[in-house]
């Protein structure tokens, strides 16, 4: 391909997002590619087939996650019940962060904890850090309300916010929960917060049972569905978000289920500013160089521009 039509191709598929340049509107998710340096292991695979990759969910304090079984396959799906395994905070910016190539694409902690002092801590150590934006995964939950996950709960939801706002300038994005009465809502609440930009979803809850032993599969009873199956919940809880979102200007990453195509573009009609891959990672490895190939192709055939084009096109029926 002549260079200056790789350029045009490049162009195509280039968004802004929060201020950042990103190669294509294609995210790796949390908790799918480690801290970054696993995934540039894959023979074929470069970093610049996306537009920025989300590190592991990170902890002020090293952790070592759940007991076993922590995934489990089911119909068009994936439990996992991960924990949190993480080597801390301080180690993954000391030790993990200078093994990154932060000019081939964009890189994204993942800020987790069980306090609000702790979801602080961790955003300001990620703060003085090379790294491009933040995470918060507000679906941990809080050791001082019985165990409530933070973000089943707009009040808590928009505390952890506000307290990661204090602790840096840079561009933070909210991973709201399904698993709450009115997700509309509690966007308004963490724009209100602060935050830059939403993850729209994160995993729903899910059990799967042996049988023959006639327990859990997961070693924690539940885990976290991810996957085709959970993809047009997904698309409809970022219809509901970007009613709210596209009023403050506050873009949105689309995930759920996305494994071909198709699912990318529903989700970017539906309103996401980027679209997040995940599940369909761990079977499909490669599956970003088809997204951007079939994306382009999709573009040139409707005559878009370029991708951002797209965005919140959707028509409603009458």
């Amino acid at each position: 391909m002549p260079k200056n039509d790789k350029e045009k191709v490049n162009r195509k598929l280039a968004i802004n997002f929060c201020g950042l340049d990103f190669n294509t509107p294609l995210v790796l998710l949390s908790g799918c590619v480690g801290f970054g340096e696993e995934y540039t292991r894959i023979k074929g695979f470069s970093n610049t087939d996306v537009g920025a990759i989300c590190l592991k969910g990170t902890t002020l304090a090293p952790r070592l996650g759940n007991p076993p079984h922590r995934i489990a396959e089911t119909y068009m799906g994936m439990l996992n019940s991960i924990g949190l395994q993480n080597p801390g905070a301080r180690k993954v910016v000391d030790e993990y962060l200078p093994m990154l190539d932060f000019s081939e694409t964009r890189f994204i902690a993942n800020i987790s904890g069980s306090t609000i002092d702790e979801y602080y801590e961790v955003t300001r150590i990620f703060d003085d850090s090379p790294i491009d934006a933040m995470e918060i995964n507000i679906s941990c939950p809080n050791v001082k309300e019985g165990g409530v996950e933070f973000g089943n709960n707009p009040d808590m939801s928009a505390r952890v916010v506000e307290a990661c706002r204090k602790a840096t300038r840079k561009p933070l994005i909210t991973k709201l929960s399904p698993n709450q009465t009115d997700i509309a809502e509690n966007a308004c609440r963490c724009i209100e917060a602060g935050t830059d930009a939403l993850a729209v979803i994160n995993t729903i809850v899910g059990m799967a049972i042996d049988i023959k032993e006639r327990r859990p599969v997961i070693g924690n009873n539940q885990g976290g569905l991810s996957g085709p199956a959970i993809k047009p919940i997904a698309l409809l809880k970022v219809h509901q978000v970007y009613q709210v979102s596209k009023k403050n200007n506050i873009p949105i990453i689309g995930q759920g289920g996305i494994t071909n195509t198709h699912d990318a573009l529903e989700f970017l009609i539906a309103g996401a500013a980027a679209v997040g891959v995940g599940t369909a990672l761990f079977y499909e490895p490669l599956l970003c160089k088809k997204l951007n190939k079939e994306l382009i192709e999709y573009l040139d055939e409707n005559n878009i521009n370029n991708i951002a084009d797209l965005t919140g096109t959707l028509v409603l029926n009458d």
